[in-house]
């Protein structure tokens, strides 16, 4: 039977445009309306070193980048070698032969050698080194039997007009490479149905991100670049004319996280991003929003710790350090997304929740989510902006209470130059006024007043989150529980073990804190419990046990810097069923 979706690896060492071919291969997905995602596994190194991007396209909508391979692109010989091994009986490399000599008894059996003699391909055309990835593509191109001339209309934007000549050679590539093959290499039974009256919009997790933060009315956003974070700073420096966001780089997170606090307190939406180690940075700052009940959206784009860690890895190890941003009691709201589409949805989320409630919301993503490519539905760009309770005057006789006790916890908010409404907003603790109580001795009573005035949030809070849900039948025999980037994947691995006649459920968790009180009731009616978790300790495994009581029976962590795949998490279940 024909195959309806193809994994590509594109697979050679930095510098040797792996990114820049990957993401062609993804436009002309897209532009062939076929659904896709890529992943792009990179090291910290500017030249060199271990590299691939991996790409999964179809005609149905993709979860996972996949785990074995259909076709290797190979760039050199050492990633020829180190990348066969995943390549699927019946698959087959792509690779320059002028390069690259296989040892035929290294290659496993099935394995089918494409070799393309690129300086014979190219003859008069030229000889940069980098066309041989041109050439891999464009014979690709014709395996898959996709329109040709599509690939053309991507090489055509990607240079423009500003390099004409490049442009002009890369086509006569395409043309060579493609007629090659169509003479030379073998037939694929594949059938990935394009249709070339779709265009399917891409994005990565960082993009959606910065995206929702523009419809969300964001006008300020800071930062210092970061890994896997950097590429919102890229995005919406891109976007800031159009947009009229202003976007500053600083010397460093504390500076970051302080120009955002202070802009959002004169009253414009703000928001930072970071990784791990800026995040650490950022903590004291977070404090003063809770203090001074300042709005921000801070995200943080998790990678492998402690430390410099893993720069160009993903990991989910640092809930805990979001919890436990500064010290002391405060409320605050850390948001998980899943998908694109949510870190779109969520972003935006937490601009009107930082603002309705006057508090810091953490967006936790990680390097997958922020990273990869993929082909999502459209968006609703119909999205709704609430700002909460602002103070346009006070013409009344009393004083401005800035932090006046309210049975929500939310007190009116002013911002500066508002007429009669003088207050001190101090990193101090302070009666409701705004004055310091702390300063000759510290009134105890009004203390314990303002701290139960703002933690009353949390429960406002709570009941304005919508409830966890439970996916798949309720009386499984095991309850799979996943948290952030993991959805994806382990939707994908639920409905194979499902239509294997595994009786399986998802209980996937977007709102870390506060924890819904719905959590402990669906995990103490499953019959057994998974979760998966990347990272070592199992820190969304502690906290459900800290705030339900409900201990997760069984385990399923990976800290080793890449995702997840449906067969790990398949494999797992099957050892327990």
């Amino acid at each position: 039977m024909s195959k309806h979706e193809v994994v590509i690896r594109v697979g050679g060492a930095a510098g040797d445009g792996i990114a820049s071919t990957g993401e062609s291969f993804a436009k002309i997905c897209s532009r062939s309306g076929l659904h896709l995602l890529a992943y792009n596994s990179y090291q910290s190194v500017i030249r060199g070193g271990f590299i691939y991007l991996q790409l999964r396209a179809g005609r149905d909508k993709i979860l996972s980048h996949g785990n074995k391979v259909d076709f290797l692109i190979a760039l050199n010989p050492l990633e020829f070698q180190r990348n066969i091994v995943d390549v699927v009986s019946g698959g087959a490399v792509l690779y320059n032969s002028d390069k690259i000599k296989p040892d035929p008894d290294k290659v496993p059996n099935g394995v089918i050698l494409c070799p393309l003699p690129v300086n014979e391909i190219l003859n008069d055309i030229g000889r940069n080194p980098i066309l041989q990835n041109t050439v891999a593509l464009s014979s690709l191109v014709q395996l898959l039997d996709l329109d040709v001339d599509v690939m053309n209309s991507v090489i055509r934007d990607y240079f423009g007009k500003k390099k004409q000549s490049v442009m002009e050679i890369n086509l006569k590539v395409i043309k060579a490479g493609y007629e090659y093959s169509k003479s030379n290499l073998p037939d694929f039974d594949f059938d990935l149905n394009p249709d070339y009256n779709i265009k399917r919009p891409v994005l990565t997790g960082n993009q959606a991100l910065g995206f929702g933060s523009i419809l969300a009315g964001c006008k300020f956003y800071c930062a210092y670049p970061m890994t896997p974070a950097s590429s919102i700073l890229h995005y919406l420096i891109a976007q800031s004319k159009k947009s009229g966001m202003v976007v500053k780089q600083a010397e460093d997170e504390i500076s970051v996280i302080n120009m955002a606090i202070g802009s959002s307190f004169a009253g414009v939406r703000s928001m930072v991003g970071t990784s791990g180690g800026g995040f650490a940075l950022m903590t004291e700052a977070i404090g003063l929003a809770g203090q001074t009940e300042t709005p921000i959206v801070v995200i943080n784009s998790m990678r492998g710790g402690p430390s410099t860690g893993l720069p160009t890895k993903t990991e989910q190890g640092d809930l805990f350090q979001a919890i436990g941003a500064s010290q002391g009691d405060f409320p605050k709201v850390i948001i998980a997304p899943s998908t694109i589409e949510d870190c779109f949805y969520s972003t935006i989320e937490a601009f009107n929740l930082a603002d309705q409630f006057q508090i810091p919301v953490i967006i936790l993503s990680d390097l997958f989510l922020s990273e990869h490519m993929e082909s999502i539905d459209d968006l609703d760009f119909n999205s709704t902006i609430e700002r909460g309770e602002i103070v346009t005057s006070n013409d009344s006789d009393k004083p401005y209470r800035r932090f006046q006790y309210t049975d929500t916890g939310v007190s009116p908010r002013a911002f500066p130059g508002t007429f009669g409404t003088v207050f001190q907003a101090s990193s101090d603790e302070h009666d409701d006024y705004g004055n310091i109580i702390s300063d000759v001795f510290t009134d105890s009573e009004t203390r314990t007043k303002i701290m139960l005035k703002r933690m009353r949030k949390m429960k406002f809070i709570e009941e304005q989150l919508p409830s966890a849900k439970l996916e798949g039948p309720a009386d499984a025999d095991l309850t799979i529980v996943s948290w952030g980037s993991t959805y994806n994947v382990v939707h994908e691995a639920v409905q194979i073990l499902q239509n294997n006649s595994k009786s399986v459920n998802h209980l996937h968790i977007k709102y870390l804190i506060p924890l819904q009180k719905e959590i402990k009731e669906i995990l103490s009616n499953s019959k057994d419990t998974l979760i998966i978790e990347a990272n070592y300790t199992g820190q969304l495994s502690k906290l459900i046990s800290m705030e339900t009581g409900f201990q997760i029976n069984h385990t399923l962590f990976k800290y080793d810097g890449e995702p997840f795949y449906p067969e790990q998490i398949i494999d797992k279940v099957e050892d327990l069923i």
